[in-house]
């Protein structure tokens, strides 16, 4: 006969012996689980060690559970769907229990008879009893007295302790931790008590000889289960907000997928396929923009609320802000993918909208009138205050982040939010180069991509206008910052309050916004004139932080400075003159 991994003889007696997975090694309570079969007969303990190393097997399962409910926030309710999930859980259970009975075969011998009286406690008396009667007979009458009992209750709409200390264990098994007051642990004890009922009658077909398939769990076998939605996405939600997110970030990302759960429902992850994307996409081409603020649908579900408004004739939202809903949902698979088990796949893949105008057609670079406006405004030729930016006077604002943020975007095509959040150390001098290094190392920081970490050598024009002496002044002072006289917003970026200030005041003060510029035009500006002072496009993604494509991605250190020095020393804004500016630098 052959033997078992966890087997091992000690003296005369065998033992089962298993080590703790690596995965719950420094959590679980002992360092490995020992124990005696209590017997020294070889072919009766290969048949105990199977049954006892499922008995660990299920002990560490329990573990691992109990440690994942740990980083789940308890839950005030459980949507009628969760409920559900967590009835078919329990009825796969119970028939899988049974399978394993009849799998273990019956004995010949009887066991004593089970009296059930009226008001006895069922837990007790399973306690007394167990499951697992030897008889068949045995095993079919427990089946008649539990049933009776059970259905008598759930007609009376009673629960009993029995079912009340299932559901606290059966929401273990599905990764759900429900708050100790939530009127949905009634809710759940009466599932289970309808889960029991129906698996009952399958059982009653197994002992007349029908034949009864358990069920199968939407996990393969021996894998591990995965998690609800909505049980994953507090987990996602939860380390992004610790990592990346700022609160409009997080507010955004829960929002739309609470949206998506009221249009696919919340299942186990395995069980969400590309048909759950598609409907969410033919939900969102419907919604209208703002839907939440109009009256007619602000108050219906985000899925009746399309519906409606398709009815009503409303304009829908446009197909770039629908792509930017389904980014904020695709991402949370993309996260799902990296952190469990059994995912056949991101259900978003490949379902945005191929949208018919170029991605840089969003933005316009400034055109060069408008670029001469810019540095010819009174922020730059003499205003009367930093205050008052817009007045004439004698103050060039040199020590002010309202002054060089734009020329910084003009002679590197950074990000907005990039150059705001620059520390005064992020100006650095390696080979000989001066330079920006676009980090994230600050508490503060964030880029969009890990492309955007990069270093960007600074334009000799900048150096012209002043901008080492304005570092060394804050490096003298000890600031930390490069421009802590521009705040951080409510939402947490660095961008929102300059962008409106820019967008929306300045620009316009001069006269030369237009739907298609913002800040953002100063990076297609660089392009354009990066391209226009023949620098290769390898170069220009290295100057503004573009990822290469292919596999050249994968090899070399990427572009030394030296290099890069040379072609930002090769920039040119053909018919931008700046000089008239250089004597003001000091």
């Amino acid at each position: 006969m052959p033997g078992h991994p966890r087997l091992y003889r000690r003296g005369a007696t065998y033992y089962h012996r298993a080590a703790i997975p690596l995965d719950i090694k420094d959590s679980y309570p002992k360092t490995e689980e020992t124990f005696s079969l209590g017997t020294k007969d070889h072919a009766e303990a290969v048949k105990l060690v199977r049954v006892k190393a499922a008995e660990v097997d299920r002990r560490f399962d329990d573990h691992r559970r109990q440690l994942e409910q740990q980083t789940h926030p308890a839950l005030k309710e459980l949507t009628d769907e969760q409920i559900k999930h967590v009835g078919k859980v329990y009825f796969t259970h119970l028939l899988e229990e049974d399978e394993e009975l009849r799998l273990e075969g019956f004995s010949d011998e009887p066991r004593a008879t089970i009296l059930v009286e009226e008001g006895q406690d069922v837990n007790a008396l399973i306690a007394e009893f167990g499951f697992r009667k030897r008889s068949f007979d045995d095993r079919a009458e427990e089946v008649e007295w539990l049933d009776k009992v059970t259905r008598e209750n759930y007609a009376r709409g009673k629960t009993d302790q029995f079912y009340d200390d299932e559901a606290r264990e059966v929401l273990t098994w599905v990764g759900l931790q429900l708050a100790p007051a939530s009127s949905s642990w009634r809710k759940v004890s009466r599932e289970l008590q309808a889960a029991s009922i129906r698996a009952t009658e399958a059982i009653k077909a197994r002992n007349r000889g029908d034949v009864v398939d358990t069920p199968k769990t939407s996990e393969p076998e021996g894998e591990t289960p995965t998690p609800l939605l909505s049980a994953a996405v507090e987990e996602w939600a939860a380390e992004k907000a610790r990592t990346s997110w700022v609160p409009k970030t997080e507010h955004e990302h829960r929002t739309w997928m609470g949206h998506f759960t009221t249009v696919a429902g919340d299942k186990p992850l395995a069980e969400y396929t590309k048909a759950d994307g598609r409907a969410f996409k033919a939900m969102l081409l419907k919604l209208p923009a703002n839907w939440s603020k109009q009256e007619s649908i602000k108050n219906l579900p985000v899925d009746k609320a399309a519906n409606r408004a398709r009815e009503l004739g409303l304009t829908p939202m446009s197909e770039s802000n629908v792509n930017k809903l389904l980014g904020f949902v695709s991402s949370f698979w993309t996260w799902a993918g990296d952190h469990f088990d059994n995912l056949t796949g991101n259900p978003f893949r490949g379902l945005k909208i191929k949208l018919r105008k170029r991605v840089q057609d969003d933005r316009d670079p400034f055109s060069l009138e408008e670029l001469k406006a810019i540095f010819n405004s009174p922020l730059y030729t003499g205003c009367k205050s930093v205050r008052h930016w817009k007045e004439p006077g004698d103050l060039v604002p040199r020590d002010a982040g309202i002054f060089w943020v734009p020329l910084i975007g003009l002679f590197t095509g950074a990000r907005l939010g990039e150059i705001i959040q620059l520390y005064v150390d992020d100006v650095r001098e390696e080979e000989g180069v001066v330079h920006f290094n676009f980090n994230i190392e600050g508490e503060d920081k964030r880029l969009k991509n890990p492309n955007s970490r990069r270093s960007t050598p600074v334009h000799q024009t900048l150096v012209d206008l002043g901008l080492l002496s304005h570092v060394e002044t804050r490096r003298r002072s000890g600031e930390t910052r490069l421009f802590p006289d521009l705040k951080m917003g409510a939402d947490g970026y660095y961008s929102s309050p300059f962008s409106k200030h820019f967008n929306e005041r300045f620009l316009p003060s001069i006269g030369v916004k237009r739907g298609k510029n913002a800040f953002h035009s100063f990076r297609h500006s660089f392009e354009d004139a990066a391209r226009d002072s023949d620098i290769s496009k390898e170069l220009r993604d290295a100057l503004v932080g573009h990822g290469e494509e292919g596999m050249s991605k994968r090899y070399g250190r990427g572009h030394y400075l030296r290099k890069l020095d040379e072609a930002m020393a090769s920039l040119r804004y053909r018919d931008l003159d700046l000089e008239f500016l250089y004597e003001r630098a000091g």
